[in-house]
Order: structure tokens, then sequence, then C-alpha cells
């Protein structure tokens, strides 16, 4: 071994490149009460047209969240056009346990998933959406925070 490390020295023709990158923002404070998954917000959402049925898409979500009533929960989790990507408890739940009913808790939540669509040539839509246990007001934004998605397209 030389040492030197040269474009020679690594494999060719294999998967893990990036293709593409997608993203979107929001700042626009949103709440719901629904206790089924809603959409969270039409602008935390991307559309992405894969190259190839191999290609993978690494989401990452950046999420500014929150909660507004004593013993309640709400959850927040991404589909892939109908698809969900995560359990019926979604990717992450907020609980709200501080006994005044008009404190917001408020934090910040991440997501990061590698799907595996099959598909190309068409746009996949990738959406967050959020629902709360039937108690209380789920946020996003609150306070003119700003939630963000990223799509990347990874070669297969």
């Amino acid at each position: 071994l030389d040492g030197e490390i040269t474009a020679a020295k690594f494999a060719t023709g294999v998967g893990g490149k990036v293709l593409q990158v997608i993203t979107a923002t929001d700042s626009t404070a949103r709440t719901t009460t629904s206790s089924s998954y809603v959409t969270a917000s039409n602008t935390v959402s991307a559309d992405i047209t894969l190259a190839t049925t191999s290609s993978k898409v690494l989401v990452i979500a950046s999420l500014a969240v929150g909660q507004a009533t004593n013993n309640s929960s709400c959850y927040y989790t991404l589909k892939r056009e109908s698809t969900e990507l995560a359990g019926a408890g979604g990717f992450f739940t907020v609980y709200h346990n501080i006994a005044s009913t008009s404190t917001v808790v408020r934090g910040s939540g991440h997501i990061s998933t590698l799907d595996s669509p099959s598909t190309a040539g068409s746009a996949l839509t990738y959406q967050l959406y959020i629902k709360t246990n039937g108690v209380g007001t789920a946020h996003l934004n609150n306070a003119s925070e700003e939630s963000s998605i990223t799509l990347l397209e990874i070669s297969g």
C-alpha cells in the first residue's frame, strides 16, 4: 500500500450517491384538535420524482411542535402519498403534563427515515400529518417558529 487515495481506488457503479435534494419550509402557526391524522401544513410537504425504481428517499423533518392542554398528547408523522411511514403512534409524541391548561408546551421534533418507494418517473409527495389523543390542541410553528422537510434521493 502506498497510502495514496485516488479515484481509481474507489468502487464505481455503486449506490449511495445523492442524486437530488428538495427542501420546503413553513413558518405559519397551525393547530388541530383532530384525533385522526390531518395535514399539518401544505407547506411542510415536498414532491420528488425519482430517477430509478432502486432509488431510496432519505426524509428529514425538523419541526417546531407544541401541545396546549394538560394530560394530553399529540402525534407527528410523515406520509408518502397515503402511505404511513411510521406506526399508528407516529414518529414522536408530545405529552403535556403541566397543571395550567393555558400553557403551550413547545419544543423541537426531528424525524429522519429512509424510504424505499420502488417507483420512478412520477412525483411522490411527502407530507407532515398531526393528531391529538382526542384532548387538547396540537401546535406546529407556535410563535412564528419554522418547520422544514428535506428529501434526498439516494441512488440504489
